[in-house]
C-alpha cells in the first residue's frame, strides 16, 4: 500500500523539478489549490516526473525511452518530463483528443499517434509498441510511483493551510491523483471523489467491491474518463473508506463558468468536476467545514469562456 512515506520519497526525489503551486482562500471555509498552474498544466507532471525518475534509479529505463496513453494531460506530461530529461517520448491519445492537446504535445516534441476513440483503445496501441520497442509503459494512473508523484501536493497542502483543513474534494478518473491525496493526507483530513454520472468508474468499484468496467463519455471524457479505475487507487479509496459524489454535464458546465466569472480561473471540465460537487449541492460541507477543492487541470480552449 502506497503511504506518506512514499509521497516524502517521491517529494525529495521531484526537488524543484515541479513547481509549488499556490492555494486561493475563495471564501471563509473554502480554498482551491491551484494545480492547474503546475508544468504541463496538470497535476499529472508531478507522478510522470516521479515514475521515470525512478525507473532510472532502479536501472528500468531503455534508452528507447518512454511510451504512455492518455486522453491528453498524462501524455502532456510525459512528455515535458521526458523533454526535461532528454528521454524519447511517444504518446498515444484517443481520435477525440482536444486539439489544444494534441498540439502542445508535438510542441514539447513527443511523437504522437491518435487512435480510437477513448483512453482504453489508445492504452492498448502503447502497450503493442511498447511490447515492439521495449520503451518503457508509463502509465496515466494505476502506478505506484504516479500515485506518490501526485501526492506531493498534498504535502504542499499541509504545510501550506497550517491551521488545518477537514476535507479535500477531487475530480477523479483513472485515480491517480486521488491515491496520491490519500497517501498524504488520510491522517489528517477526509477526502472526497467526485465523478461525472457519464464516467463513475472509481464510484461504480467501491459500489461493486472491484474495478468494474463502465461506460464513458460526456464533456470531460477526455480527462476524467478512464474506463475502470485503477487497482491502487481503488485501494487505497477503499481502505481509507472514501465516498464518490456525482455531477451531470450541465453542473460541470456551470461550474467552470463560476471559476472564470467569480474568481477568473481558467480550467477544463475535468477540473470543475471538483467545484461542481459544491455549486450543485452535490456535496454539502457543514458550517464550520473547511474545505479544499483540487483544481487540478487548465489545458483547455478558454474561447467559450469570452
Amino acid at each position: 500500500m502506497i503511504d506518506k512515506d512514499d509521497v516524502r520519497a517521491a517529494a525529495i526525489r521531484l526537488g524543484e523539478r515541479v513547481r509549488r503551486t499556490p492555494v486561493l482562500r475563495a471564501d471563509r471555509q473554502l480554498w482551491f489549490k491551484l494545480e492547474h498552474t503546475q508544468h504541463a498544466g496538470s497535476f499529472k507532471t508531478r507522478g510522470m516526473f516521479n515514475q521515470i525518475l525512478a525507473a532510472a534509479s532502479r536501472g528500468d529505463l531503455p534508452a528507447t525511452g518512454i511510451v504512455t496513453a492518455s486522453g491528453g494531460n498524462a501524455g502532456l506530461a510525459a512528455a515535458y518530463a521526458a523533454r526535461e530529461l532528454s528521454v524519447p517520448a511517444e504518446v498515444y491519445v484517443p481520435q477525440t483528443a482536444p486539439a489544444v492537446k494534441v498540439a502542445k504535445l508535438r510542441k514539447y516534441g513527443a511523437r504522437v499517434t491518435q487512435i480510437g476513440n477513448e483512453y482504453a483503445e489508445a492504452a492498448a496501441a502503447a502497450a503493442i509498441r511498447s511490447a515492439e520497442t521495449g520503451a518503457l509503459i508509463c502509465h496515466a494512473y494505476d502506478n505506484a510511483d504516479m500515485i506518490a508523484g501526485n501526492g506531493t501536493l498534498g504535502l504542499e497542502l499541509i504545510e501550506q493551510l497550517e491551521a488545518g483543513f477537514d476535507t479535500v474534494l477531487v475530480a477523479v478518473g483513472g485515480g491517480g491523483l486521488i491515491g496520491g491525496v490519500i497517501a498524504a493526507v488520510r491522517d489528517r483530513a477526509r477526502v472526497i471523489a467526485v465523478e461525472p454520472t457519464t464516467s463513475a468508474a472509481l464510484h461504480d468499484a467501491l459500489r461493486a467491491g472491484r474495478p468494474v468496467d463502465v461506460p464513458v463519455s460526456g464533456v470531460a471524457a477526455d480527462s476524467l474518463g478512464a474506463r475502470r479505475a485503477g487497482r491502487l487507487a481503488f485501494e487505497l479509496a477503499r481502505d481509507a473508506g472514501v465516498s464518490s459524489v456525482l455531477v451531470d454535464d450541465k453542473a460541470i458546465i456551470d461550474a467552470r463558468r463560476r471559476l472564470w466569472d467569480d474568481y477568473r480561473l481558467v480550467v477544463e471540465h475535468g477540473t470543475a468536476a471538483a467545484h461542481a460537487a459544491i455549486t450543485s449541492g452535490a456535496y454539502l460541507p457543514a458550517a464550520d467545514e473547511r474545505v479544499v477543492v483540487l483544481l487540478c487541470g487548465a489545458n483547455t480552449n478558454p474561447g467559450d469562456l469570452a
